[in-house]
């Protein structure tokens, strides 16, 4: 896949915005939303906002995983594969990321979803909330990484002997 520049910028700028977005929106609503929710509200309305909220962040979880999936991508198959190429740590971190990502999908889904099944992980929403979080910042802190590695870092030979020599005058 070859890579253009502006579609680059874009995809990438998609990405991260919609990781501040998410991200951000996750540790306002674990630590500051909900304590205050928790203490000021009855009950019936604690629950009654919470389902008005859930209904809107629904929508933008959904809509994250979408723009993350598709960005998430293309960056990888447009951009970082060709630099990238035969760096084994690179693409084991990479690997590692996306792993990661998938976890932190399925868990974000089921805090915002309806399903029965899933309904134990809403019971237990402070704590899976940030267990979401953390996955968060694990996964930017890789990103962080391999953003900054040089391509081909891990995987350069060292220079042989010859090559430290110095000329030969003759």
């Amino acid at each position: 896949m070859e890579s253009f520049l502006p579609l680059d910028v874009l995809s990438r700028w998609v990405h991260v915005g919609t990781a501040i977005v998410v991200l951000g929106g996750s540790v306002f609503l674990r630590f500051v939303l909900m304590p205050a929710a928790s203490a000021a509200l009855a009950e019936a309305e604690h629950d009654a906002l919470r389902e008005r909220l859930m209904a809107i962040w629904r929508r933008i979880v959904t809509l994250g995983i979408a723009l993350f999936l598709l960005s998430g991508f293309y960056n990888y198959l447009a951009v970082a594969l060709p630099k990238h190429r035969g760096d084994g740590l690179y693409h084991a971190l990479m690997g590692t990321k996306m792993l990661l990502a998938f976890v932190l999908f399925f868990l974000a889904s089921a805090l915002v979803g309806r399903s029965e099944a899933l309904a134990g992980i809403r019971r237990k929403a402070r704590q899976w909330l940030a267990i979401t979080i953390l996955l968060g910042f694990v996964i930017v802190g890789i990103s962080g990484f391999l953003k900054v590695a040089r391509p081909g870092a891990s995987s350069e030979e060292p220079p042989a002997a010859t090559d430290l020599a110095p000329p030969q005058e003759g």
